[in-house]
């Protein structure tokens, strides 16, 4: 049977908060978590793995975990900022779990996995240098930019304390390897940014003419790009071939219900 409570008992040898939410929450993904791209169980990185913290060993998928007591906000802070923008300019980078969990009875609420290849510069926000008088001081770190990511990048395991069934999990996984396919971080984010656009119109129906709003935006985020409304057409056709939205009409489409 499937369980929310984390084992307090793991954590019984540790002091610190940190390393006792780290324990559990390590120990309940991997007895609760599968690996999204292939189903198979997962195994905990070993201890001197800096860069993940799970492993599939079936397909050899990465994946690094971020827990929060609260409800999961829209940025989640992780390790140095270059290392993390140099991880994500060779298009291989582990992908993340996080995990929302209710803190006086250590009960998952939330657990979603974002895949790495909704991630790129612009989903990551850099932090101020630390003081001089931090242990490390000037380094830099960085925080994961939610709210930059697509609905359809955030594939819920649990949501709201209940579980999704592991085939939805799956499907949403697979609908979006498409992206990974990628030969460039812009190509990439081309296709994620016409799909935040569609997103944020919240209507099931939209039309082209809604989608040029957007224009200035993505013109902004794309400078050297001097035909953006043939960018957003070209998109929005490979939307459709990816069943993330249909054609209805000339200048109409819907979005398609995951």
């Amino acid at each position: 049977m499937r369980r929310l409570l984390m084992n307090q008992s793991l954590a019984a040898g540790y002091i610190s908060k940190s390393q006792k939410i780290r324990v559990m929450s390590e120990a309940w993904t991997e007895s609760e978590i599968i690996c999204p791209a292939c189903g198979n169980s997962l195994k905990g990185a070993p201890n001197n793995s800096k860069v993940f913290d799970f492993l599939c060993t079936k397909c050899a998928e990465e994946y690094e975990l971020k827990s929060n007591a609260r409800s999961i906000a829209k940025k989640a802070s992780d390790g140095a900022y270059d290392s993390m923008i140099s991880r994500l300019n060779t298009l291989r980078s582990p992908h993340f779990f996080f995990m929302g969990y209710d803190i006086a009875r250590y009960e998952v609420k939330n657990f979603f996995v974002v895949p790495s290849h909704f991630l790129r510069p612009a989903s990551i926000e850099k932090r101020k240098p630390l003081s001089s008088s931090a242990r490390r001081a000037g380094w830099v770190g960085c925080n994961i930019l939610l709210d930059q990511i697509p609905e359809i990048g955030r594939i819920s395991y649990v949501k709201n304390g209940m579980f999704a069934q592991s085939a939805s999990v799956m499907n949403a996984w697979k609908k979006t390897a498409f992206l990974a396919e990628s030969k460039s971080m812009e190509s990439r984010g081309w296709a994620i940014d016409v799909l935040r656009c569609v997103e944020r119109i919240h209507q099931a129906e939209f039309s082209l003419e809604q989608m040029y709003q957007f224009e200035a935006e993505l013109a902004k985020r794309y400078p050297n790009n001097f035909f953006v409304k043939d960018k957003i057409r070209q998109q929005l056709q490979v939307l459709r071939d990816r069943g993330f939205i249909e054609f209805v009409s000339r200048g109409k489409y819907r979005l398609v219900k995951s």
